[in-house]
This record gives C-alpha cells, structure tokens and sequence, in this order.
C-alpha cells in the first residue's frame, strides 16, 4: 500500500534542467475562463472611456489602474469575495497613493515596494487565497513613481484608482443576483462527483489516489461553505448545502468501515447514484427521468450505503420545513490565530514574504543605482518572476516572462509607432486584458505577451514616443535584468529552507493532532471553545505542512529520494486529520481512560521524534477507542508509514 502512495509522487520531483526548459513552454489543456475575461476587459476599458467622455484619457488611464482589482476575483462564495476585492481596491488605492508620494525618493520607494509586497504575499499565503497575490499592488505602486513626480497629485490619483476599483468590485459581484451561492453550489457538486469516483475505485489500485483527492475535495468544500456563511443570516440553499455536504461526508466513512470488513468492488448503481445528485445539485427538478436503475442489494453494508445516498437525494429535494436536522457550520480560525500561525520563524508564507519583499528591494535599488530608463520595469518584472509558487515555478517564470515580454514589447512599440488615440487605446487595452485572461491558463509566457503590452499601452500612451528602437531595448534589457535577479535571488536566498523545515512541521502536526485527540475524548469535550482551539491549530499546522512539502517538491536541487520516502508519512497525517475532524460531529464520545492516554502520549511522541530526526520508530500498541476503530486504524497506518521510510532511509544511508 506505502509503495502505491510513493508512486503517486513519481515523476514530479527533481526535473532535469532540459525537463524544466520544456515544462516552461508546455501548453496547459484548461477551459477558457469567458466570463472572467470578458468581466476583465469591460473593467479595464470602462474606466479609459469615462475618462475620454469627459475629456481627459490620463485620468482614465489612471483609474485603469483600479481595474487590475476584478483580476482577484475568482470563484469563492459572495461573502467572502466582497471582503477580498474591497481589500484588493484599497491595496491597490494606497499602493498608487504611496507610490505618488515617494517618487521623488528612489531610496524609500525601493524600500516601500518590497514591504507593499512581502505584506501582499505574507497575506494571501497565510489566508490561502487564490489570486495574483502582490504583482499587481506592486505594478500600480510602481507606475505610480513612473509618472510626472508630484507629490500633491496623491490624493487625486489614489481616488482615480479607488473609482476604477470600485467598479470592479461592482462587476465582481454581479453574480450574487444570479446565483447566490452559485460558488458554494459548485464546491458541493464537487465533493459528490469525487465521492462517485472514489466509489468506483473501491477494490482497485487507484483507491488510495481517489480517497486522498475525495479528502481533499471535502476540505476545500469545508473551507468554502465556511467563507459563505453570514452570522446573521443563512438561506435555505445554504443550509442544505451544508447538509448535503455532511451527509457525503457520512458516506466517506461508511465506505472506509466497509472495506475494513470487505474486500472487492461496490456496485456500479452506487457511483451512478451519486453522480445522479451531483448533476442534480443545479437542476433537482428537471433530471428524475434520468436517475439510475437499482438492483436489490441483501448485503447490509450494501444496503446501508444505498440508504444513506437516499437521505442525500431526500436532502437535495425535500423542503427545509420538513427537514428537522440542522447543521451549524463549524468556526474558521480567527484572523488573527491564522496571522499568528503564519507569523512565525518556522512558517514558510513567512520566510516567502520577507524573501520576496527583501529581493524586490535589491532590484529596485539596483534598477536605481543603474539610472535605467524608466526603472520600475526591473522591479517589476523581478516581481512577476518571484510570484512562482517554488523555485522551479521561479525558473519557468523568469523563462516565460523573458521571451512573452521580448515579444509583448514589439506589438506595443508597433501600436505606439503610430500614435493611438481615443476609442483605439480603449479598444487595444479591453482586447488586452480579455487575451491574457484567456492565455493564462495555457502558459504564464503567452499571457506576458499581453501583459507587457497592456501595461506599456496604459503607461506609455500619453507620452511621446521619438525613438521606437531604443524604447523597445531599453524594455527588453529592463525585463531581463529583472527576471534574472528575480531568479537568482530565489536561488541564493533559503532554496533549501522548506526541504529543512519539514521534518519539524512534520513533527509538530503530529503532536497537535494528538492534542486534538485527547481533547475529543476527555471531559474537556463538552468544552467547545477548547475544541475550536485545537481544531484551529491542527487546521494551520497541516495547512503550513502541506505548503512546505509542496514547496521542498520545488526546490533546486532537492533529494528525490527523500521526499518520496516521506510521503506515505504525509498522506497518513492527512488521513488522520481528516478523520479527527469529523469526530466532531459525533456526540457521545467515549472518555478515555488515564492508562490510555498515557499510552496514546508514547504513540504519539514517539512518532513525532521520528519524523524530527529521521529516526526508525519502534512500533507502539495503539489502545482501543470504542466506536473509533478507524480512528486507531489511521493511527497504525501512521506508525507503518513512519516506519516505512525510517527503513529505507537506514538503507539509503548504508
């Protein structure tokens, strides 16, 4: 079983230098986000053409620069993307308000543009939100101190950009009068077509591929209906949302305590069940004639999982006055438990962030000490290049970013030649933002392209342009420049550091999940507040663990064999998280004994000090919890893991 998880790895770690020079210009096969494009381009030409209206396309321009908010939209629920795109409006507000009123310091704005982005990565890494994160707070400070220095101009462009972001905030959400919790809806439908196909593997070699993917789906499904619920109000939809997301995950578990007892495949009606009520999710009047066959099932398992994939249809289509269940959605970290877990010198989101803000700063001051023409494209292209999630994204990045943006300078050098005015610049710039909207799910160096010439067209259109060839070397030279120190300082500074930090986080996720353990089955269960406490650091420990792992798979150079080694250990402590959670939802748990938590301690510690140092742990006996015999299961698959790799690393090491 360890040998199938390893080889789940196998393939994507430690690329050769020739494997990454080919993945940098691989073309990724991706449904072409319309809606979010055509959302894009009406964001960045309204602005330009309100400002033309009324007489004055600088002021436009400006304003363009708030539309780079909608690009932070993505498909989270309503409730939580208000709150992300009005703080992306006044980021980008303040980033442009800033950037005006130190353009007369090279030396501060150097400084002041690697803390806008260490701040803008340390966030959205520590909060998880998917987005372009710093780059484009980056880019409007930075095209804040490209423009004629003027102080006093800093309020008046901060509002333009506040006006233009607000807009998008607007157009970003649109969709709630359609569908409200169309986000929610999605991440539910997810969970079912996921369960269908784990369903489908049971008895298969690709079963534990499909229960790590069903865990992870669930998690995600967690963390949405989470970020969707409003304290003093919650719809119907909402709540059967939550139900049904419960109850699928009732079926994950029974499913599990079914092959613990059985061997060998589940019926085929059962995944065509569940397929039926994903497909129902947005259309639960209008499919009855389509729902599967059954055929009469007299093993009681079978028959138990039939029944419970009935409540889920009833759920989806009984009214909510007829439901008697509730469900009350479980509590998200705070704020500021998820700050402070993040905040922290063990925490990578914290180490990315100072890299990142510290490496900005360098190219800034060097771009200055240089006296390029129009500096800032250094900064920022070294920005784009560290916006790589690892190193090996780094490398593909500046690659990218080096050959789109060399070609991206020709097509807006070639349009400036002939000196666009008017509608023509609002036409070019929509067309712009909707083409790199649609390219960047195929390849980061197609969307440079567009980029790059978005970004000169809005910058450069209002200025004179006497010397074509110059102005496109003077771009291109300031690009590479950029991409390399982006590169290199990615390299140089802490390219081991997650390969060197697992091992502990390793370790101190398996002692929070012990925490968490003894707090489920102890008096302090009735305690809720304590529950939440731990739930939350358990949560941010296997959060960050996950994080490093998948940035150590990034690393140059990094040990292959090592990793692999590790990642039965890290499937088994995600396994274990996921079934500690549902715990929760179980009432009546039973206390454990003091001799037995004595002994669940050594288990534990044992294991944590192995992970720690590489250590082969002797195998502990895991006492029995009544009622939770998948619990003490995970828990010796745990103990197989860690022994597992301890094994082959003695035999790696002789």
């Amino acid at each position: 079983m360890h040998k199938s998880k390893r080889m789940m790895l196998s393939g994507s770690i430690s690329p050769s230098l020739n494997t990454m020079i080919k993945q940098a210009f691989t073309i990724n096969k991706s449904p072409l986000p319309w809606e979010k494009a055509i959302g894009a381009g009406i964001c960045s030409g309204l602005p330009v053409l309100l400002g033309l209206l009324f007489g004055s396309l600088q002021y436009g321009l400006i304003a363009g620069i708030g539309s780079f908010t909608y690009l932070y939209t993505f498909n989270v629920p309503y409730a939580h993307r208000a709150k992300k795109l009005f703080l992306a409006l006044l980021g980008m507000t303040l980033s442009v308000g800033l950037g005006t009123l130190l353009a007369p310091y090279p030396s501060a704005a150097a400084i002041a543009v690697g803390i806008i982005g260490a701040i803008a990565v340390f966030v959205f890494g520590a909060f998880k939100m998917a987005g372009p994160s710093a780059i484009f707070f980056v880019l409007g400070f930075l095209m804040s101190t490209g423009m004629p220095i003027d102080p006093a101009l800093a309020p008046l462009r901060a509002g333009l950009v506040f006006v233009g972001g607000a807009l998008s905030w607007i157009l970003g959400m649109i969709g709630w009068f359609i569908k409200p919790h169309g986000p929610e809806t999605l991440a539910v439908r997810n969970v079912y077509t996921m369960l269908a196909d784990f369903m489908d593997s049971v008895g298969t070699d690709h079963f534990n591929a499909a229960r790590q993917k069903l865990i992870s789906t669930l998690n995600a499904a967690e963390e949405t209906l989470l970020a969707g619920h409003l304290s003093w109000h919650s719809s119907d939809q909402y709540k059967r949302l939550l139900l049904l997301n419960d109850q699928a995950n009732t079926i994950f578990l029974h499913i599990l305590e079914y092959c613990e007892e059985r061997s060998g495949k589940l019926p085929s009606e059962l995944g065509s069940s569940v397929r039926f009520i994903a497909a129902s999710l947005d259309h639960k009047d209008n499919v009855n004639a389509n729902k599967p066959t059954r055929t009469e099932q007299a093993d009681k398992g079978i028959y138990r999982l039939l029944s419970l994939i009935d409540h889920a249809d009833a759920i989806l289509r009984v009214p909510m006055t007829k439901i008697s269940r509730e469900m009350i959605p479980s509590s998200r970290p705070s704020p500021m438990t998820v700050l402070g877990g993040s905040f922290d010198t063990n925490s990578i989101v914290f180490f990315i962030a100072i890299r990142y803000g510290v490496v900005l700063t360098i190219a800034a001051i060097i771009a200055n000490s240089f006296q390029f023409n129009h500096s800032y494209w250094v900064t920022l292209s070294c920005a784009a290049v560290m916006s790589g999630s690892t190193i090996v994204a780094t490398f593909h990045r500046s690659i990218q970013r080096s050959i789109g943006t060399i070609v991206g300078v020709v097509i807006a050098t070639l349009i400036l030649s002939v000196k666009p005015e008017g509608i023509v610049i609002v036409v070019a710039i929509v067309l712009f933002t909707v083409l790199t909207e649609l390219a960047i799910v195929f390849n980061y160096g197609i969307a440079a392209l567009f980029i790059t010439s978005n970004s000169l067209l809005m910058a450069e259109s209002t200025s004179p342009l006497y010397d074509f060839s110059y102005f496109a070397t003077a771009r291109i030279i300031d690009v590479v420049i950029g991409a390399i120190i982006g590169l290199v300082g990615a390299l140089l500074v802490g390219s081991r550091q997650a390969s060197n930090l697992l091992p502990h986080l390793m370790a101190k996720t398996i002692r929070s999940e012990l925490q968490f353990l003894l707090v489920l089955f102890s008096e302090q269960q009735e305690e809720k507040h304590v529950d939440d406490k731990e739930r939350s650091k358990l949560q941010i420990h296997l959060s960050n663990l996950k994080l490093v792992f998948t940035t150590a798979l990034g690393e140059i150079p990094n040990n292959k064999k090592a990793l692999e080694l590790l990642w039965p250990a890290m499937f088994a402590i995600e396994q274990l998280g996921y079934l500690l959670e549902s715990c929760l939802k179980t009432t009546n748990r039973p206390i454990l004994s003091d001799e037995s938590q004595s002994q669940l301690l050594l288990v534990f510690d044992t294991m944590a000090k192995a992970a720690e140092h590489h250590q082969l742990p002797s195998k502990k006996t895991v006492p029995e919890i009544k009622g939770f015999s998948k619990l003490t299961k995970e828990i010796n698959e745990l103990q197989d893991a860690l022994q597992v790799s301890g094994n082959d690393r003695v035999s790696m090491d002789k």
